[in-house]
């Protein structure tokens, strides 16, 4: 039996573009980011030099050598890592906040909203101030920190909601606003009591608000599985978050193992946020407004919002990544501030041109 799934308002699907078109736009959008963020930084890279040197590390030698060996180590070591870093992230934040749209039928929900970035937050102020540098697989003791503060507040939320065997959106949601709260306020304190160099002040306030590093190869290659499997995992639940949107009580008809599928969206979500924030910080306003925008443009049917929503974050993120480091070079500014002015602005025009409906009910 076929599973029903909501039809929004808007866009009706006479006026939604094709999937094919849509995937298309999308990955061409994509691609032609991941090109900018590659030639663009504190020294720029022209195309055919970026092409040729590529090409030549993928073993194709298109004529000789015609630019600097520096050139060469700040494509392939620093920028191209970094690149293909913020996509992954851009692409698991997007993605965990459909997932948690979803769940909690919230259009203010995000990936931090059970309480992962506060997590997150809290345990790599500590390791900043506190623990000795320490290395696994290339990540360092903040990363690490961070990934497992991140699951534990939301193991912690996920516990404090449930009621009588069951967890139920409303109380999940205001576990998660108490743990944020509560560990944002620990994380504070911890700031205040430290009394070490204002170069680790900096460095805290730095990552919590946001900033591609990718330093080893490895990281790129462990967070990279886990994001790539986790938003395929997640597409797995686009039938369950469709059957979502007509309501508890509607999803139970359609044979819905709420329980079930809550576990599952939340570790799915969590472990795309922790992963997500291990190499970028506290990156806010993404995972919520991209959804969002496209919600707007192609519907509320998952199917079909889960992979666009992750290709346009990871879009979205290399531009504003490419900005950050870019506009005040050879000084960056933090990615967070051109998150929100990338998309915020697409965001509220959108809005405002399909009026106060966006798919929700």
């Amino acid at each position: 039996m076929n599973t029903p799934f909501f039809r929004p308002r808007h866009p009706t699907p006479d006026t939604q573009p094709s999937a094919f078109r849509t995937y298309t736009i999308l990955s061409v959008v994509l691609f032609l980011a991941l090109f900018v963020g590659i030639m663009q930084g504190a020294v720029a890279l022209s195309p055919l030099t970026v092409l040729n040197i590529l090409l030549r590390a993928a073993g194709i030698a298109l004529g000789p050598v015609t630019w600097q060996s520096a050139d060469e180590t700040i494509l392939l070591e620093l920028r191209l890592p970094r690149v293909l870093g913020g996509a992954l992230v851009g692409a698991a934040l997007a993605t965990a906040g459909v997932l948690f749209q979803g769940l909690l039928r919230n259009p203010l929900a995000d990936p931090y909203i059970i309480g992962t970035s506060a997590g997150a937050g809290f345990a790599a102020t500590v390791a900043m101030l506190v623990l000795p540098p320490a290395s696994i697989l290339g990540f360092g003791s903040v990363a690490l920190s961070a990934f497992v503060g991140g699951l534990l507040a939301v193991l912690l939320v996920y516990r404090l909601a449930r009621v009588d065997g069951r967890c139920s959106p409303v109380t999940l949601l205001l576990a998660g606003v108490i743990v944020n709260a509560v560990l944002g306020y620990l994380g504070s304190l911890s700031i205040l009591l430290f009394e070490g160099s204002e170069f680790r002040l900096r460095q805290v306030f730095t990552w919590l608000m946001g900033g591609i590093a990718v330093n080893d190869p490895r990281q790129l290659l462990a967070v990279g599985a886990i994001i790539v499997v986790g938003i395929i995992a997640a597409y797995g639940c686009a039938v369950s978050l469709n059957a979502l949107t007509v309501g508890e009580e509607g999803a139970q008809a359609l044979g819905v193992d709420l329980d079930r599928e809550a576990r599952r969206i939340i570790v799915l979500g969590a472990l795309l946020t922790g992963a997500a924030v291990s190499v970028s910080g506290l990156i806010g306003f993404l995972g919520l407004a991209v959804p969002h925008i496209l919600r707007l443009l192609v519907g509320s049917d998952h199917r079909r919002l889960l992979p666009t929503s992750a290709l346009a974050g990871a879009a979205l993120l290399v531009l504003a990544d490419t900005a950050a480091r870019s506009l005040a070079a050879p000084a960056e500014l933090p990615v967070g501030i051109f998150t929100a002015l990338l998309g915020g602005p697409i965001f509220l025009f959108l809005l405002r041109r399909n009026g106060r409906e966006s798919g929700w009910r």
